[in-house]
């Protein structure tokens, strides 16, 4: 009588760490791009409650990486050391912030976010199922429908006095950056024609509630991946350079874009009046290009007059009127430097990866300000995805085929 092996024996925790790793997953690649259309806040409520499943899943099974290992590769990596920079700058900037209550508070929701991601790229398994990995472009496809169905119906199903509270909005941003990965899965997996058509359903449901940040968003994104599947060094090179060198140079922008602007809008666009106050406050002080105005300043000061109304309400003028030359340039630099290392270890990836980094940039420069948990969230949630597809890709092959076809060839 034979004797039933090991691994053919049931073990319950494991069968819990797979459920619960499941429910994770299907929490943050399905769950979320639907409620995220419907709900200002879902990505800051569900992606917390989809790493804490992992975690638990991970603490089980420990089918994660090692953690001492992945936490010193991560310390020592050039873009994580400057991401640091940046978030102890702004610590640092409390001292001299005029809203030392809402900064520290702001400061703290920032500082939980990264811990987030990076508790939720340590829970992460060291090879990802490609059952878990299929429920992303299922994810999106649901939500781009529910998108469309609430751009094109939205008016008549919401009940009479209620008001748009831009749920919405955010649900497209974050399909916009979760479209990529997909579309990186997909290709991985040589299922082309579901990636275009994929792509395609995410532009439809962004053209039923036109929106031109978002259309430009995914527009950048996608000749990012357009360039970078051509030729991939060209690629990686155009975003890192481009992103940081925008950034970095961003007090000089409103004097360069704002003659143009005026030119082709009119002088008393928005835009235009934007770009005129941009460069008074650059003008105003410049010796505050230096230290920044402090945490938090860019948002409460509009509400108590230290900066016009009007001014931009964009990562590249917020980073300088709050952190200054330190903070702008390190983030700059933590920027290229991600981009430089993305893709190394799956160079399939690639594309999707710099057509995600172009997309948010563009978000970030054109209409979301410096210190928005639902953004921030955001970007964590594509850093997480974007690892899980790459730890999907441990095997091209099948080893047991390969294996018998050099047998049969040496004549075994």
């Amino acid at each position: 009588m034979p004797r039933a092996s090991n691994s053919a024996i049931a073990d319950p925790a494991l069968d819990a760490a797979a459920l619960l790793r499941r429910l994770g997953f299907f929490g943050l690649f399905v769950v979320l791009p639907v409620l995220a259309q419907v709900a200002r806040r879902a990505s800051v409520i569900l992606a917390p409650i989809a790493v804490i499943l992992l975690i638990i899943a991970s603490v089980i099974d420990r089918r994660q990486r090692p953690v001492r290992p992945s936490v010193h590769r991560l310390l020592t990596a050039p873009a994580f050391l400057a991401g640091m920079l940046v978030v102890l700058w702004s610590a640092l900037s409390l001292t001299w912030t005029p809203f030392l209550g809402p900064a520290l508070e702001r400061l703290v929701n920032l500082a939980a976010t990264i811990g987030l991601a990076l508790l939720g790229y340590l829970a992460l398994p060291d090879r990802m199922r490609s059952a878990n990995l299929y429920l992303l472009p299922l994810g999106v496809v649901a939500g781009a429908i529910v998108a469309i169905v609430l751009g094109l119906f939205g008016a008549h199903m919401a009940p009479p006095g209620t008001e748009d509270d831009g749920a919405l909005d955010r649900g497209l941003v974050l399909l916009i950056l979760l479209v990529w990965p997909a579309l990186a899965w997909l290709r991985s997996r040589r299922r082309d024609r579901e990636a275009l058509a994929l792509a395609l359903l995410v532009a439809l449901a962004l053209t039923v509630q036109p929106d031109a940040t978002q259309i430009a968003a995914l527009a950048v994104g996608a000749v990012a991946f357009a360039v970078t599947s051509y030729r991939q060094k060209l690629g990686v090179q155009l975003t890192a350079i481009v992103s940081a060198a925008l950034l970095a140079a961003a007090p000089l922008l409103p004097f360069l874009a704002r003659p143009v602007a005026s030119a082709v809008l009119g002088p008393l666009a928005p835009t235009v009046l934007s770009l005129k106050s941009w460069q008074k406050v650059v003008t105003t002080d410049p010796v505050r290009l230096i230290t920044g105005h402090g945490f938090e300043t860019a948002l409460r000061g509009r509400l108590v007059g230290l900066l016009p109304l009007n001014a931009p309400t964009t990562a590249l003028f917020e980073f300088w009127y709050e952190l200054g030359i330190v903070g702008a340039l390190a983030a700059a630099f933590a920027l290229y430097a991600s981009v430089r290392r993305t893709g190394r270890d799956g160079p399939a990836l690639v594309p999707g990866a710099m057509g995600c980094f172009a997309a948010a940039f563009t978000v970030a420069c054109l209409s979301v300000g410096l210190t928005a948990i639902w953004w921030l969230t955001t970007l964590a949630i594509a850093a997480v995805v974007f690892v899980s597809v790459e730890r999907g890709q441990f095997r091209t092959s099948r080893p047991k085929v390969a294996k018998l076809h050099r047998v049969i060839a040496s004549g075994g």
